[in-house]
This record gives structure tokens, sequence and C-alpha cells, in this order.
């Protein structure tokens, strides 16, 4: 609330010093997220792989997780198109073809394929091209795999620095009420409510297809499959998404997404390859609904008709390439992607960038919130969920919080692949 008033006063009263403050205090806070990503999924990607070699059924969890992955997101990406031909968000904006533009960068389906292995071992990490650092990261943590004994100090090493990055990067969540005011607030003054209006109808779609996955297919899952208390998982998932939605980054967020996913009753070995994998390329908010009815924005502003083939694409683009989002800011990646599979012109990108961080926010915690679904269903399957401390997560504050009092208050954890059969089990609706 006291972003949108400092922004709404710094765009209505043109108080430029306060405009500029709030720009970069939400710049600063992003970039000091993102100062960390690259190592963060390198190094979590490895270990996380490594990890499984404690896991019980290691193989049958990782297939199990990606087969959840791409069920929810044909249910997203279904949601989507649904939502977009019943509402035919193109039509009516109000905007002409000069507002549209073509990207800086765009995806295909070759610079997808080619694109995920790197050139060298060193472009990836200072351009940031993330999908690349998982690649590397997924050959090292498969390679330390096979070498047994003899990667030991290596991975002791990675853990250590793991560690140290999750200890920083706990330090930058703390920030995040001051980010927000200055995210919120930018939003607000850099867009007001005008911009919005020209957007309605689309930008009610986004915020209506995120929430019917985040309010009503989450939780019917939780309640079908892994017969736990959907209301429940929200208390304990909701700082994770909070964050999400103010700093647009599920790898930003990685690893409190972690932490809450642990203390939902989740193994901490196996939670510790599903979030980071999930946080790459578990994406219905991005990759899923957006692009389905992004597609269909453009395509009914440029009056071009799509029929089954079409939307069987974007189905397809969306289930398979998801992980070209990469899981930072915006999704201009995916939307070129599905724009150039359908043959629809890319100036379309330029239509909706204008409005994109305010979609984005509702995009990244629809991401986050399946990146923590999903490992509860599968452990719960796998009757590896420890139910009790499912039943006593509780939500917390980000500023009064801390990765030390995490670790202290974290119920204790049956080991991976063990059900805990020996604790009495909680009641769940």
């Amino acid at each position: 609330m006291l972003g949108v008033l400092l922004g709404w006063v710094a765009r209505n009263w043109d108080v430029a010093w306060l405009g500029t403050t709030l720009t970069k205090v939400g710049e600063i806070f992003v970039q000091l997220l993102k100062l960390a990503v690259a190592p963060l999924v390198f190094f979590a990607i490895t270990i996380s792989i490594t990890n499984l070699r404690n896991v019980s059924n290691a193989a049958r969890l990782a297939t199990r997780t990606l087969l959840w992955f791409m069920a929810t997101s044909l249910i997203a990406v279904a949601l989507g198109l649904v939502i977009g031909l019943l509402t035919s968000p193109g039509s009516g904006t109000g905007l002409s073809a000069k507002d549209a533009a073509k990207p800086e960068t765009s995806g295909s389906w070759l610079d997808f394929l080619t694109g995920i292995i790197p050139t060298d071992i060193i472009t990836p990490f200072t351009e940031l091209q993330v999908l690349q650092i998982v690649f590397m990261a997924v050959v090292v943590g498969i390679a330390a795999l096979k070498l047994g004994a003899k990667a030991e100090p290596i991975l002791k090493l990675g853990e250590s620095v793991l560690a140290l990055l999750q200890k920083a990067l706990w330090w930058i969540i703390r920030l995040a009420p001051i980010g927000t005011i200055g995210l919120i607030g930018t939003a607000i003054k850099d867009y007001g409510w005008n911009l919005i209006g020209s957007y309605a109808t689309f930008t009610a779609d986004i915020y209506i297809g995120c929430a019917i996955v985040l309010f009503g297919v989450y939780p019917l899952l939780l309640g079908t499959v892994a017969k736990v208390n959907p209301l429940q998982f929200f208390k304990g998932a909701w700082p994770a998404i909070q964050l999400a939605f103010v700093s647009r980054s599920s790898v930003g967020t990685m690893p409190l997404t972690q932490k809450v996913t642990e203390r939902l009753g989740v193994p901490k070995e196996y939670a510790s390859f599903a979030v980071p994998f999930g946080s790459t390329t578990k994406m219905d908010g991005c990759a899923s609904i957006y692009p389905a009815i992004a597609a269909i924005f453009v395509g009914e502003f440029f009056h071009v008709d799509m029929g089954i083939k079409e939307y069987l694409l974007i189905v397809f683009v969306s289930v398979i390439g998801s992980a070209a989002t990469a899981g930072l800011t915006g999704a201009t990646v995916m939307l070129t992607l599905t724009l150039s599979t359908l043959g629809l012109p890319l100036e379309g990108v330029g239509l909706l960038l204008a409005i994109d961080p305010i979609l984005d926010m509702m995009r990244t915690a629809t991401n986050v919130a399946g990146q923590v679904v999903i490992p509860v269903l599968v452990s719960a399957k796998e009757k590896i969920l420890d139910r009790e401390a499912f039943a006593n997560a509780r939500s917390f504050s980000l500023d009064g919080w801390n990765s030390e009092d995490a670790e202290d208050a974290a119920p204790a954890q049956a080991p991976a692949g063990e059900p805990a059969a020996a604790r009495t089990p909680a009641t769940v609706g």
C-alpha cells in the first residue's frame, strides 16, 4: 500500500526525485537477487542431483516429478486457451499498429535446442544464460555420481559454496519489504491506471487464469491426490508465494521455496532436487497460461485466424518448451518462441511489454506455488511425506526469519524413501 501511495504521488504530482528513488530501490533489489542466480543455479542443481543417491527409488521420484510438471502445465495451458477464446482479449483494446514492435531478443526452436549447449564455461555465467548453466550443472552432477568417492571433495566444496550463497541470499530476501515499495511504486509511477485500462481484458485474463490454477487446480490436486489440507498448504507456502509476487523471480525465490517445501514435510534430499529443477523449468504462469492468452491476443490484434492446429501447437510449446523461461523475470523468450512457432508477428511482443511487469507478478507467484505443490504431491504418492510436519507447518515473517532459524525450527524429517509410519498421522482434509 505504501508503494502504491508513493507511486501515485510520484506520477500525479510529478515528484521527480521520488520517482527516481522508487526506481533505483526496485532495481537494486532485483539486481541483488540476480547477483546470486548463476552460481546458485549451478551449485543447487549439481548438489541436488548428487543428493539423489541418498534417496530410495530416486529414478522413480525424478520421473514422477517431471511427469507431474508436464501434467500441470497441460492443465494450465488448456485453461489459458479456454479463457482467451471466451474473452477475446485482443479485440477493442484501443491500441494501434504503431504500439507494436519486435523485441530485442527472441526465441526459436533452433535457438532453444542449440542454445542449451554452451560454447565455453564462462559466458553462461557472465551473460546469465540460465538454461546453459542448468545443462552444465546436470552434466557435472551426473559425472560426480559416476565418480563416486573420488568426487566427494568437490561435492563438499559445492555444498559449502551453496550454503554461503543461500546465507547471503537470505540477507537479500529480508530486504523484501523495502524492495516491494520500490517495485510496486515504480509500476504505478510508470504505468498508472490508464495503461491497464487499454489491456483490461488481457490483464484480467492473466490474473483470473493464474488464480484458477493457484487457488483451484492446485488445491484440488492436493486434496484428491495428496489427500492433504489445501489451506494448510497455503499457510506453509505463503512466504515463498508472497516473495515471488514481489520479486518476479523464481530463481531468486528458490532458497525460500525449498525451505517452505521442506517445512511442509517433503524430505530434504528430494526437495533439494525437485525445487531447483522446478525453479528453472516449472512455469505454469509464465510458460502455460501467459503464452496461450498472449498468442490469442496477438492473433486477434493482427486479424490472424487460428484453428485447432495452432491451439495444439500452443499446448506443445507450453508443455515442452517451458525451460526457455529459465526462472528469471519476464517471459519474453517463451512468448517469442510461441509466436514464431505459430507464425504470428513478433511485433505483437511490443504490445505486451508495456504491461508485462504487472502481469509477471501473478505469473511468478503461480510458478512458485506449483514448484512447491509438485514435491508435496510426489512425496505423498510415494508415502515419504511427513504428514505431521505438514499439519504443523506455519507461515512466518521474512523480516524476522533467517536460514539459521529455519534450520533450528524445521521439523524432523523421516529418512528419504522411508514412510513416517511410526508417527501418529495428522487429520487432513
